[in-house]
């Protein structure tokens, strides 16, 4: 059995993976309370945001932590087009469970099947993600620690979207969203640990990148996006200063009459 380091950096990776699950976090909420204060496309064009960012933060905050991920007695390799796909999973699925808080008039029902799509979703991410590993032997998995993983994620999804149905103001948006990369993280370790390596040593090449030829540059163009969209959404006027704005213009319409 190979000796795996899930921290091959130190600190580096997890603190890293860390900050970019909150980052994703806190512009997924911001996003998603922007969203239920919208109408029409508007609405629609804030939920896309929100599930982009909350799928994009966790997938970059999966892979970052894979960055320092390593077996001895083997190289790792990814499988770019299983990659590709998880990353269209986690989109897909959690902007499946947005979409069902975002649009449902029965909020109590959505938030429970939203959870339970979204967690789903993430767990699946995950393991697809795994399933993209190319090394010379075999990987097993702990199927206690593999459910522990799966509840943890939609018990995190299901509290994500409680929090953008319940929480409004920055200050909390920014405290759950610490909690949420907490749980996002914890998910993505708890995974991690049902693993098992059996290393089989061959001279073989292995088929797929390194993490470094592609993991490193998607999972900074994808950091990247979130950066840039956090700022944009920061920069944007909420309705409620749209409406005071739009207040503050009439009474000098009126007397320029």
């Amino acid at each position: 059995m190979g000796h795996m380091d899930h921290a091959a950096f130190g600190w580096l990776t997890p603190l890293l993976s860390y900050v970019m699950a909150c980052i994703g976090a806190a512009l997924g909420l911001r996003c998603t309370v922007r969203a239920l204060s919208a109408t029409g496309r508007s609405r629609r064009n804030w939920l896309l945001t929100a599930a982009s960012a909350i799928g994009t933060g966790i997938w970059t905050m999966h892979f970052v932590a894979m960055l320092g991920f390593a077996t001895t007695g083997t190289e790792i390799r990814y499988d770019v087009p299983l990659t590709i796909l998880s990353l269209l999973v986690a989109m897909i699925v959690v902007g499946a469970g947005v979409f069902a808080v975002g649009y449902s008039r029965d909020r109590a029902r959505a938030l429970v099947l939203g959870g339970l799509t979204t967690g789903l979703g993430v767990a699946s991410m995950h393991y697809l993600g795994m399933a993209a590993l190319r090394l010379h032997g075999t990987v097993h998995y702990d199927p206690l620690m593999v459910g522990l993983s799966v509840l943890i994620a939609v018990v995190a999804a299901t509290a994500a979207l409680w929090a953008g149905l319940n929480i409004k103001s920055p200050v909390a948006v920014t405290v759950a969203s610490l909690v949420m990369g907490a749980a996002v993280s914890s998910m993505h370790y708890t995974g991690m640990f049902a693993v098992s390596v059996h290393v089989t040593p061959s001279g073989a090449s292995l088929r797929g990148a390194t993490a470094m030829q592609f993991i490193f540059p998607l999972a900074v163009g994808l950091g990247s996006y979130l950066f840039l969209t956090s700022a944009f959404v920061a920069l944007s006027p909420t309705a409620g200063e749209r409406e005071a704005s739009a207040s503050a213009q009439r009474p000098v319409e009126s007397a320029a009459h």
